[in-house]
């Protein structure tokens, strides 16, 4: 039991931040931590179908969002809004292929959903995180955008198969001869 929390440790600490810091940091937080997700939104996509009296927009091909430093890129886009006096943006759901990126984050998955109202982003299926030339993979990647808190779980168990696991690969930082 004490070998899982070391490792859930340092999973949650590589999301989170550098791992030459990991050592020093006491509360690790994602990149994303304090991210506004206020700022305006711009999407770009190859169509957009509009679904006036489900508010939502359906965004295909080539999709492309951009929110003040973090993107996503993806094949569909869903925007959930809700219409009452002005449009505010609820939820985006990603599909076929998601990429979130932020400054120094790069994270990829089959489907992604952007939560605006309890500032979560969720990425499913085939997860892969990238920092610092570091990497972890799982099913499910949470990140808490108030807290900077970020999670990759190896997926639940199935139907006839065990849990899934969460891998990753680390670099680290040279060290002088001492």
């Amino acid at each position: 039991m004490r070998t899982m929390s070391r490792v859930l440790t340092i999973i949650t600490g590589f999301a989170a931040v550098p791992l030459t810091s990991l050592a020093l940091a006491q509360a690790p937080v994602s990149a994303l931590k304090g991210h506004n997700p206020d700022a305006p939104i711009d999407v770009a996509a190859d169509r957009i179908e509009v679904q006036d009296r489900a508010d939502r927009a359906v965004f295909a091909g080539n999709v492309h969002v951009r929110q003040a430093e973090l993107t996503l890129d993806t094949t569909r886009l869903t925007v959930a809004y809700s219409s009452a006096g002005s449009i505010q943006i609820r939820r985006l759901d990603a599909s076929g292929g998601v990429t979130v990126k932020s400054p120094s984050e790069t994270a990829r998955g089959d489907f992604g959903i952007y939560d605006l109202d309890r500032k979560l982003i969720t990425l499913i299926g085939a997860v892969q995180l990238n920092r610092s030339g570091s990497q972890v993979n799982g099913q499910r990647l949470t990140i808490d955008l108030n807290s900077g808190r970020a999670v990759v779980d190896g997926g639940p168990a199935g139907v006839g198969q065990s849990g899934g696991r969460v891998t990753g690969h680390f670099t680290v930082p040279k060290r002088g001869n001492q």
